[in-house]
């Protein structure tokens, strides 16, 4: 069955064309008088649906849609029928039955966007499915990088990071995080380092698409990086993986020193939630070079921009293509 068109479940469905689109209209949104932008969507019905815990992608999709004037229900798994077994099919049946016209779903298992579009017809906002993509913050961060580097830019190119290297750091096996930005940001003419141990980062990372290396040591790879993207160690993720936390950190950790040693001006960037001295310590955190409360920032508006082009898009194909 074909996708609905306001759908955004990977980066892979989003043509360099339709990231233009998306960033000018958060833009436009952004910049719009409150009053006017929540008559876009006013009383119109978005469930959000989430599986996972989740702080910032949860609070920017909420805000984002209730800033179009749409009506929200937060639907968790600790708080509704999913506790006594219910399906993701029948959960998503039911919020249609009871008006909803999108879904934003975050689930743990990878491919359940498909899966809920497939059943309710409904158009779906990725928020993050298992260890497969997140492509909302890959585009939030895409918005937070050209801000920095390519400022006044919003219509992008194949061009438009050509000569930009953004190293990403850490748990790559199992970020989708990494995985919608190591997918986004070549479409645009980016050079992608990922930088790992082997049990966190397997050799075969390189084939998820053009534009991807990998380099085992964080200082040849900063060296050469305008953007250090660092992931959070997911502990809940490590099971069975022989990962030696201290020595980690003497070797991926990323600290005031390092990064005034190898890569001075560059962009500090995490997804969050932050592991304070783990990942990176909270001098760089809360340093000069860190943009991370930017990402959270432009989350609001790119997510105000998808929530826009869900229900607009899917209204004017009647939910399909």
């Amino acid at each position: 069955m074909p996708n609905s068109a306001g759908s955004v479940m990977s980066v892979n469905s989003l043509t360099v064309e339709s990231v233009s689109e998306i960033l000018a209209l958060a833009t436009l949104l952004e910049g719009e008088d409150p009053l006017k932008r929540a008559t876009r969507l006013a009383k119109r019905r978005i469930a959000l649906l989430f599986y996972e815990s989740s702080t910032r992608t949860r609070t920017s999709f909420e805000l984002a849609a209730k800033g179009l004037g749409a009506d929200t229900t937060l639907v968790s798994s600790l708080s509704s029928s999913i506790e006594k077994g219910e399906t993701l099919k029948d959960t998503g049946l039911t919020l249609r039955a009871l008006g909803a016209e999108a879904i934003i779903l975050r689930h743990p298992s990878s491919g359940s966007p498909w899966l809920l579009e497939q059943e309710t017809r409904l158009p779906v906002l990725n928020a993050g499915d298992g260890m497969h993509e997140h492509p909302s913050q890959a585009l939030l961060d895409l918005r937070t990088i050209l801000a920095h580097l390519r400022p006044g830019v919003e219509t992008v190119t194949a061009e438009t990071l050509a000569g930009v290297t953004v190293t990403i750091v850490g748990d790559i096996l199992h970020s989708r995080v990494a995985r919608s930005n190591m997918l986004l940001l070549p479409k645009l003419g980016a050079r992608v380092i990922l930088c790992g141990p082997p049990q966190l980062l397997p050799a075969v990372a390189v084939e998820a698409g053009p534009g991807i290396e990998i380099e085992r040591d964080l200082a040849t790879a900063m060296k050469q990086s305008q953007v250090v993207m660092m992931l959070r160690i997911q502990a809940e993720r490590l099971a069975g993986l022989q990962l030696d936390l201290e020595e980690y950190k003497t070797s991926y950790q990323l600290n005031e020193a390092r990064l005034a040693e190898h890569a001075p001006t560059a962009l500090v960037m995490h997804p969050g939630p932050i592991i304070r001295g783990l990942e990176l310590t909270g001098e760089v955190a809360d340093g000069p070079q860190s943009v991370i409360l930017e990402q959270v920032h432009h989350g609001v508006a790119i997510r105000m921009a998808l929530v826009e082009r869900a229900l607009t898009l899917g209204n004017a194909t009647g939910g399909r293509q």
